[in-house]
C-alpha cells in the first residue's frame, strides 16, 4: 500500500487532531534489558537517534541488541497531540508515529550503523503500514537530531533505494525530517519484548542489505 493510495490511512491536520494533555507520561527510569536509565542515563556525551519502523516493540529490540547502546525507549512523535495515550495514537487522530529513541556514544556506535539496522529490519516501501499493521502510526521515519544526521539519512536512503530497485522493490516512502518532540509511551510498552519474550513482533525486513 503506497502513500498515494486513496484507501491508505490519512494523516489528520492540526485542527482535527486530538487535544491531548499537559501531563507527561510517567514511566520507570530503569531499562528492563540494559540496566541503564532510559530517562536520565549517567553516561556523558550521548547522542540521540529516533526511528519509526512499524510496531515499536520489535523496533526497540533491534536497537537494544546493538552492542554499546546506552539506552532505548519507545514513544510517540511526528504528530500534533501532546502527551498522547496509546489508544489515541491508534485512533489515527494524533498524527503520531510509533518510534524508538536511541541514546548512544558516537565513539562506540556510529550513526551510519544505526541507519543500517533501521533499513535492514523493516520494509520502508509500504507507506502507512508495516506488514499487517496498518495505520499512520506504523509509517517508516527517520527523525534527525541535527543537519549531519539529515545528510547521513538522505545518503543512506539513496544507497538503499538502489539496492531495493535491483531486487524489485518499489520507491522508499520513509519520511526524513528533523526530530519532533518525543513523548514516552506507557510503561508497559517499554522493552515489551524483554518483559514478554513470546510477545507479538510484526517486524520484518526485505532481505536486502544496506551497503553503508
Amino acid at each position: 500500500m503506497r502513500l498515494e493510495d486513496p484507501f491508505s490511512p490519512q494523516m489528520p491536520d492540526q485542527n482535527s487532531a486530538l487535544s491531548g494533555r499537559t501531563t507527561p507520561m510517567h514511566i520507570s527510569s530503569e531499562h528492563f534489558v540494559l540496566d541503564s536509565s532510559q530517562t536520565s542515563p549517567s553516561e556523558d556525551d550521548l547522542s540521540f537517534a529516533m526511528f519509526g519502523m512499524g510496531c515499536f516493540w520489535g523496533a526497540e529490540r533491534k536497537f537494544w541488541e546493538v552492542p554499546n547502546i546506552a539506552t532505548t525507549s519507545v514513544g510517540y512523535a511526528g504528530g500534533y497531540t501532546p502527551n498522547p495515550s496509546y489508544e489515541e495514537v491508534c485512533s489515527g487522530m494524533t498524527g503520531h508515529n510509533e518510534v524508538v529513541r536511541v541514546m548512544f556514544n558516537s565513539d562506540k556506535v556510529s550513526y551510519d550503523y544505526l541507519l543500517k539496522v533501521f533499513w535492514e529490519n523493516h520494509n520502508p516501501t509500504q507507506g502507512m503500514r508495516q506488514g499487517n499493521d496498518i495505520g499512520t502510526q506504523y509509517r517508516s521515519g527517520i527523525y534527525c537530531y541535527g543537519e549531519e544526521q539529515i545528510q547521513s539519512a538522505e545518503r543512506s536512503k539513496v544507497v538503499f533505494q538502489s539496492e531495493l530497485e535491483r531486487r524489485g522493490f518499489s520507491e522508499i516512502t520513509t519520511e526524513i525530517i528533523h526530530a519532533p518532540v518525543f513523548y514516552f509511551a506507557e510503561d508497559y510498552h517499554q522493552q515489551y519484548l524483554g518483559k514478554n519474550p513470546n510477545g507479538y513482533c510484526g517486524l520484518g525486513g526485505t532481505g536486502v542489505t544496506c551497503l553503508i
